[in-house]
């Protein structure tokens, strides 16, 4: 009987447990929800959180979330006002006059005004910080303080992708700039998400800004990025409902999704070029016909259908079909032979030994692991080596000379955040652009090409800009600084019950108008 009680006492104590659990379970479910919290997952960790410091792509959507400048980019990269409610271009194309939002407050409290322009212009300006940002401001001679709430800038030559540049750069607190904080890890911004934490290498938290200026265009509190660099962490995440967005996709887990109807698969056409680069400073990589050598090597179908699954097309030019003045030319045909006759002509039959950089990701190292294969056809022998995002940026953007470079290939991506073709060539292939003064990777060096970029942007008409642009494609895909691979699909998930955040074609990721069903 004794024994009977103590089964039954038991048997309750479990039930109660239970229901208690449950009952648990269901209130931290309910209270995420109410929270509308959401996480979105990517593929590699944020560098650094100064806007003004930020080259990246990851970094660049991450300061996004925070910041705003004067101009903006809509959905489609299309240029827009932001933070300046209206603005005139003299008909010279040297005068940029912006009148300012008024009621608009930095996270911090301090208003935004002219005068927290000037604060961040003197910033960028400043030789001793040397920011990346002030790549955007090359041509500005002068800003000028027109009223509390109106600012013009002055250049000392006509600028054709000027607006753009504006696009790119957001503007920090005065107060905080006065501080004299470390922004790359205390960002103080004006955009509608506020900055709450960042755990480097795990994860950065922002929250909503209760006082943002603009239209309440989100019902999400808190939005926790979480870099995760294994493709197949990232699936998992998206299936169990860990991560609401996922970006990148991996391309092999798509069709997993086919009849998930919890899960929407989005496709977007992209910026992204995708390339090995090549440091034609050193040798043996200093001869042309070894650069062609290592293009036909490489079959980019083959490519496409291996690391990126189909989603993707080849890369016939120096930019993406989706660029402005994009011009298209002749890929390098797949053709080991005629490769091994370029190397035996350059000198190189029996190959030579060298090594691939890379980040991390899971995408990446299949990568390299392919080019590595690729290149074997033609006796490179090519070791890998793959480092974190942020070691492998100070890897490659450190040197002061192309001398001290260590790179030798470089398995990479980029896309012109500013939105233009400029973007899209002048800090890879002007001579002015080594690094670290920008991402010309390769060291291309041609005087031709040099001349080309700024009498681009010298004239605003567009029919000869076409012809610039296209002028500089050719001679640079002839000359092979890259081994040119393929244009990205864009591939991001989300949960059903997520709306309004998306990538651009840039790679960049918006949650300005994130929405939780």
């Amino acid at each position: 009987m004794k024994s009977r009680i103590s089964l039954l006492l038991f048997i309750m104590m479990a039930f109660l447990a239970i229901t208690a659990c449950s009952s648990d379970e269901n209130s931290e479910g309910k209270a995420k929800d109410e929270k509308k919290e959401i996480t979105i997952a990517i593929d590699q960790n944020f560098v650094t959180l100064d806007p003004h410091n930020a080259g990246d792509t990851v970094s660049i959507f991450g300061t996004r979330a925070m910041y705003e400048g004067l101009v903006g980019f809509d959905q489609n990269m299309e240029v827009i006002p932001v933070l300046a409610e209206d603005y005139e271009v003299s008909e010279d194309a040297l005068e940029y006059t912006f009148k300012l939002r008024e009621g608009v407050t930095f996270h911090d409290g301090e208003p935004f005004n002219a005068e927290a322009v000037k604060a961040n212009f003197d910033r960028i300006m400043d030789e001793d910080q040397d920011l990346r940002a002030k790549r955007n401001f090359q041509y500005v001679d002068k800003m000028e303080v027109l009223g509390d709430y109106e600012v013009k800038f002055t250049l000392n030559q006509p600028f054709s992708a000027m607006l753009n540049k504006f696009a790119m750069v957001p503007f920090i607190s005065p107060k905080a700039i006065k501080e004299d904080k470390d922004l790359g890890l205390n960002p103080v911004g004006t955009g509608p998400f506020q900055f709450n934490k960042w755990n480097q290498g795990d994860s950065l938290v922002v929250d909503k800004y209760a006082d943002y200026w603009g239209e309440d265009a989100t019902n999400v509190e808190k939005v926790v990025y979480k870099p995760v660099p294994e493709n197949g962490s990232r699936a998992a995440m998206l299936k169990t409902g860990e991560a609401d967005f996922v970006y990148p996709v991996p391309q092999q887990n798509v069709k997993d999704f086919e009849n998930n109807d919890d899960v929407v698969i989005e496709k977007t056409p992209s910026t992204i070029a995708r390339y090995v680069s090549i440091n034609t400073f050193k040798e043996p990589f200093n001869d042309v016909k070894v650069r062609k050598a290592m293009n036909m090597a490489v079959n980019k179908e083959a490519y496409i259908d291996v690391v990126k699954n189909g989603y993707a097309s080849i890369l016939d030019s120096t930019m993406s079909s989706e660029t402005q003045y994009y011009s298209k030319q002749e890929p390098y045909t797949f053709d080991v032979e005629e490769a091994k006759k370029l190397m035996k002509e350059a000198g190189y039959a029996d190959g030579f030994e060298a090594e691939i950089w890379g980040n991390s990701s899971s995408e990446t190292i299949q990568g390299m692991e392919f080019i590595k294969q690729q290149l074997a056809q033609i006796d490179i022998d090519v070791s890998i080596k793959s480092m974190e995002e942020g070691t492998l940026s100070d890897e490659i953007y450190t040197p002061e000379t192309p001398e001290d470079a260590k790179v030798q290939m470089w398995y990479v991506s980029w896309s012109p955040s500013s939105g233009d073709a400029d973007g899209a060539t002048r800090s890879l292939f002007s001579s002015e652009y080594f690094p670290p003064n920008g991402a010309n990777t390769a060291y291309f060096n041609n005087s031709d090409v040099d001349k080309w970029i700024n009498a681009a942007n010298e004239t605003s008409v567009k029919e000869e800009q076409a012809d610039i642009y296209s002028n500089i494609q050719s001679t640079v895909y002839d000359e092979a600084p890259w081994i040119f691979l393929a244009t990205d699909t864009i591939l991001s998930g989300h949960t059903k019950n997520l709306e309004g955040v998306y990538v651009l074609p840039d790679g960049s990721v918006s949650i300005k108008n994130a929405t939780l069903k």
